[in-house]
């Protein structure tokens, strides 16, 4: 069936397909990014919360970040970006519960866009009830709800009307300024965010579809249609393969493996094959990007060039996150995988922002009674 729409939709043109396809716009939350994470950096302010004051004088053991799908996404990003340059270990919980080791001297911050994600509620109530500090990011629904009934709780407002996985911006913005605020990250430099801010509007423009139908991105996106999907890359931009396996699951409604170097090297490579006589019988049939950046460890380096030049398939690349810090270059990843999966959906003949399985899922759930 998809071989049929495939074969449909390669006569139409992308700014054709796009038109017909994207219903909800997703293009134009896409182009929006930089202006939604301009917006929240600036919402979460110590002056106008007066509670961030005392919770950046408590010295914290560490902070577990709550959410699911796309409003957990950026807990991997913060403890990324945490493990490079922070002070607190970071954990994402992606769950009904907390792990068995967690006490009330871990900063809980609970973040679900619709404010009714049922795993983040039923982890975030436990943790309330249990007397620990916690910091809600929502848009409303029961979660931010849950700040008028437990004095422990506070709010940081999103903004709505979009999917979660569109809105990453929004939270992880709100998210980043949280934890600079309470000492978990850095400050930047004066001047420095805006300037990182103003690179990515670029990388958007220069990414637009509709601005270049026929270029590189598109052409990506083609190679991927009919093949198996592989994303790679060193563990410091994992969050940046997860978020893109994410993403085309969802806006292409395709299949994605991903995989992390060093470790890979120590068990996946046999599969890949390239050297002697054994792999995976569809190794030869995979699209493979390699994620990249500046900052990458040497030897990681040399290692995924030894792969790009071994790999039994013809369609391997290496994509360099580009910018001056690790922040940077997996916004930048960000930027690229949204357009890539944007541009693979279309060319499958679907919306990127239709999600039928999962509001059916959703569904399902909400008729049984009980917990």
């Amino acid at each position: 069936m998809r071989e049929e729409s495939t074969e449909s939709n390669t006569v139409a043109s992308i700014s054709e397909l796009a038109e017909s396809l994207d219903v909800h716009g997703m293009m134009g939350f896409t182009r929006s990014f930089v202006d939604d994470l301009r917006k929240g950096l600036s919402s979460v302010n110590a002056e106008l919360m007066p509670w961030l004051k005392d919770i950046r004088s408590i010295k914290w053991q560490g902070v577990l970040f709550l959410g699911m799908g796309g409003s957990a996404a950026g807990g991997d990003f913060i403890a990324t970006l945490s493990e490079k340059h922070g002070s607190l270990p970071i954990k994402t919980i992606r769950d009904y519960s907390l792990p068995a080791w967690w006490n009330k001297s871990w900063l809980i911050v609970a973040t679900s866009h619709s404010g009714n994600t049922e795993e983040t509620l039923s982890a975030c109530e436990t943790a309330l009830k249990a007397g620990a500090t916690t910091i809600v990011i929502s848009t409303g629904g029961e979660l931010s709800g849950l700040c008028e009934l437990y004095p422990n709780c506070h709010l940081i407002s999103s903004i709505g009307g979009q999917p979660p996985r569109t809105a990453f911006g929004h939270i992880f913005a709100r998210q980043l300024a949280l934890m600079r605020i309470i000492g978990g990250l850095p400050q930047p430099f004066e001047g420095e965010d805006e300037a990182m801010l103003n690179r990515l509007q670029q990388a958007i423009d220069g990414f637009d579809i509709l601005k270049d139908p026929e270029g590189d991105l598109v052409q990506l996106a083609m190679a991927m249609v009919d093949r198996p999907i592989s994303i790679l890359g060193p563990n410091e931009l994992s969050p940046a393969l997860t978020r893109f396996k994410n993403q085309l699951n969802e806006n292409s409604a395709r299949f994605v493996r991903i995989g992390t170097v060093p470790e890979m090297n120590h068990n996946e490579s046999v599969a890949w094959g390239g050297v002697g006589k054994t792999q995976d019988p569809a190794a030869e049939q995979h699209v493979i990007l390699l994620l990249a950046w500046q900052g990458i460890h040497p030897r990681v380096s040399h290692r995924m060039d030894w792969m790009v030049s071994h790999f039994p398939t013809d369609f391997a690349w290496r994509i360099d996150g580009e910018g001056k810090s690790l922040l940077e270059a997996l916004l930048y990843l960000c930027i690229l995988m949204d357009w890539i999966s944007i541009s693979l959906a279309f060319l499958h003949g679907k919306d990127p922002a239709e999600i039928e399985p999962i509001i059916a899922l959703k569904d399902f759930l909400s008729s049984k009674t009980g917990k």
